[in-house]
């Protein structure tokens, strides 16, 4: 069943976080993920928007989660809290 990473952030060093995007997306691609939104200009329906939304799918929990704690991720995964604030990144499992 897939599952779908939706993150939420504020990018507060905009320089830092350039360096952030292109190795992660390699890296999705090593665990069968694909981006299927990703917006610096969404739009608030309710409650407060923040800078950076994307939606992220993963074919299995278990890829998204091995995805997570892969040992390239994790410096990358030091950028994004260098970079960024306000952070929310929430797993949800897909439909059957």
């Amino acid at each position: 069943m897939p599952v779908y990473y939706i993150n939420s952030y504020d990018i507060i060093n905009e320089e830092e976080y350039a360096k952030y995007g292109p190795p992660v997306i390699q890296l999705l691609h090593k665990y069968g993920a694909e981006v299927l939104a990703s917006d610096l200009q969404a739009i608030a329906v309710e409650g407060t928007v923040k800078k950076m939304n994307a939606v992220i799918k993963f074919p299995s929990e278990a890829a998204a989660l091995q995805c997570y704690d892969d040992p390239e991720y994790q410096p990358l995964k030091a950028i994004r809290w260098r970079s960024t604030d306000n952070c929310s990144m929430t797993l949800v499992h897909g439909l059957e």
